[in-house]
C-alpha cells in the first residue's frame, strides 16, 4: 500500500526540481540574453542579485503565512505566482524589465521551502525527518543539475523567451496537482488509513500548548540559536549560490568550452549536491535513532562545511575544466551536507512555527546568495582574477563549522523566552 506521507514527498520532491529548473534555467541563457538586451556582466550580477534580494525579504513573511493559513493553500498561491514571472522573464525587452521580473519571480519563490518545512512537521515522524528534509533538496539539486543540459537544449530549439514559457505551463501543472490532492493536516486527508494517520500523530514531533502561540520577531531576533543559524546558511548560500549563477560562465569563458559540453560540466556539481543531501539526511536519521538529538544535526553539518573549504580551495589549483569541476562538486556535496541539519534544526526549535523560523534562516542564506552574485563579478573587476571569491567562500564555511559546535537542537525559542 502506497503511505500518503510519501506521496507527499514525492510531490514537495518535484516542487524541488521545478523549483530549481526555473531558478538555473537563466544562467544557462545567459549569453543569448545579455547579447539580446545588450546587458554588461556586472548588469548580469545585478540581475541575478535581484532574484536573490526578493527571495531574501519574503522569506520570513512567507514563513508566517505557511504557519498561519496552511502549507496547501501557501504553495499553490507561490508557485502559481513564480511560474507567472517565469513566463514574463520570456517577454522581457531591457535590463530595467528584467531586474524587476526577476526580483518579483524571487519573492514568488520565497515561500516553497518555509512552506515544505510546515508540511513536513505536521506529517513526518520525528524520525524520519532528516531523510525527508533531505529528499526535498536533493530534488532541487537535481532540477539544477537537469536544467543545465535540459534547458541547453529547449533554448537551441525554442529560444529563451519560449524557454520560459514551457516552464511557466509545467509550474501550473503542479500547483493544482497540489491544491486537490494534499491536506494541511493527516486527519483531513481524505485518502489516508486509519494506520498511518495513527502512526503520523503518535510519531510527530508534539508542541505544547505554548507552542501554539506565534512567535514574535523580538524573540527570533534576541535568540543566539536563531542567529547562529542564519549565519551558518549563510555561509552555505554564498558558496552553493556561485554553482547556480556564476559557474557556468566561468567555465564556459576560463577553458574555452562550448555552452553543450559546458552544461554537462556544470550539472556534475548539482549531482555532487543531491547525493550530499541524501547522505547527510540519512546520517542525521541513524544519528537521531542511536539517541543522540544534537550531535544528529552538528555532526553533518561540521564535515559537509568542511569538505565545502577544502573542495573549493582544491578547486583552484587545477589546470583542466573537469579538474576544476570535480573538485567544485566535492565543495556542493559538502555544501548540501549542510541543509537537512540546517532545515531540521529550525523545525527542532521552531515547532509549530517551522514555517516562519526556517524562512528567516532561509533569508540569512540568501542574502548570502545575493553577495555571491554581486562578489564575483567585482571581485573579479577589482583583482582581475577569481582567487579571491574563492579564499572568501572557504573562510566563510570555517566560520560555519565554529558555529555548529555552539548551536543547540533541543533549546526551542519557547524555552528561550521562558528563560
Amino acid at each position: 500500500m502506497i503511505l500518503q506521507r510519501h506521496l507527499l514527498l514525492l510531490g514537495t520532491f518535484l516542487l524541488s526540481v521545478l523549483l530549481y529548473v526555473d531558478r538555473a534555467c537563466i544562467s544557462t541563457a545567459k549569453g543569448e540574453i545579455t547579447r539580446d538586451l545588450a546587458l554588461s556582466d556586472t548588469q548580469w550580477g545585478w540581475v541575478m542579485a535581484a532574484f536573490a534580494l526578493g527571495y531574501a525579504l519574503f522569506q520570513t513573511p512567507t514563513g508566517a503565512m505557511a504557519d498561519k493559513f496552511g502549507p496547501r493553500m501557501l504553495l499553490t498561491s507561490v508557485v502559481v505566482l513564480w511560474s507567472a514571472f517565469t513566463g514574463l522573464s520570456g517577454a522581457v525587452r531591457g535590463y530595467v524589465s528584467l531586474f524587476a521580473v526577476r526580483f518579483l519571480f524571487g519573492a514568488g519563490e520565497a515561500g516553497a521551502f518555509p512552506g515544505m518545512a510546515r508540511a513536513v512537521f505536521s506529517w513526518m515522524p520525528m524520525s524520519e525527518r532528516g531523510i525527508a528534509q533531505s529528499i526535498n533538496f536533493s530534488g532541487s539539486r537535481l532540477g539544477a543539475m537537469f536544467a543545465m543540459p535540459l534547458v541547453t537544449w529547449l533554448l537551441v530549439h525554442f529560444g529563451w523567451r519560449k524557454m520560459f514559457l514551457i516552464l511557466m505551463v509545467i509550474g501550473f501543472v503542479w500547483a493544482i496537482f497540489w491544491f486537490l490532492w494534499f491536506r494541511d493536516e493527516p486527519d483531513n486527508h481524505p485518502r489516508i488509513s486509519d494506520e498511518e494517520k495513527a502512526f503520523i500523530l503518535a510519531n510527530r514531533q508534539q508542541p505544547d500548548a505554548a507552542q501554539q502561540q506565534k512567535v514574535p520577531f523580538w524573540l527570533m531576533a534576541r535568540s543566539p540559536n536563531m542567529w547562529m543559524a542564519m549565519t551558518q546558511y549563510f555561509c552555505s548560500n554564498f558558496t552553493f549560490f556561485f554553482a547556480l549563477t556564476w559557474l557556468f560562465p566561468h567555465l564556459k569563458k576560463t577553458y574555452n568550452l562550448d555552452t553543450l559540453t559546458t552544461g554537462f560540466y556544470t550539472s556534475a556539481p548539482f549531482l555532487g549536491g543531491a547525493i550530499g543531501s541524501i547522505v547527510a539526511g540519512l546520517l542525521v536519521d541513524q544519528i537521531y535513532k542511536s539517541g543522540n538529538w544534537q550531535l544528529s544535526r552538528r555532526l553533518p553539518a561540521t564535515i559537509g562545511f568542511a569538505l565545502a573549504a577544502l573542495g573549493l580551495l582544491m578547486s583552484l589549483q587545477m589546470k583542466t575544466a573537469l579538474g576544476a569541476v570535480a573538485w567544485f562538486t566535492v565543495a556542493i556535496f559538502g555544501a548540501d551536507m549542510t541543509l537537512s541539519p540546517s532545515w531540521s534544526f529550525c523545525t527542532d526549535i521552531g515547532r509549530k512555527n517551522a514555517g516562519s523560523v526556517s524562512g528567516t534562516m532561509n533569508m540569512a542564506g540568501n542574502i548570502g546568495s545575493l553577495l555571491t552574485s554581486l562578489a564575483f563579478p567585482y571581485l573579479l573587476a577589482w583583482t582581475g582574477s577569481t582567487t579571491p571569491f574563492f579564499y572568501v567562500a572557504a573562510g566563510l564555511n570555517a566560520l560555519a563549522i565554529v558555529l555548529w559546535t555552539r548551536m543547540k537542537s533541543d533549546k526551542p525559542l519557547e524555552l528561550e523566552k521562558a528563560n
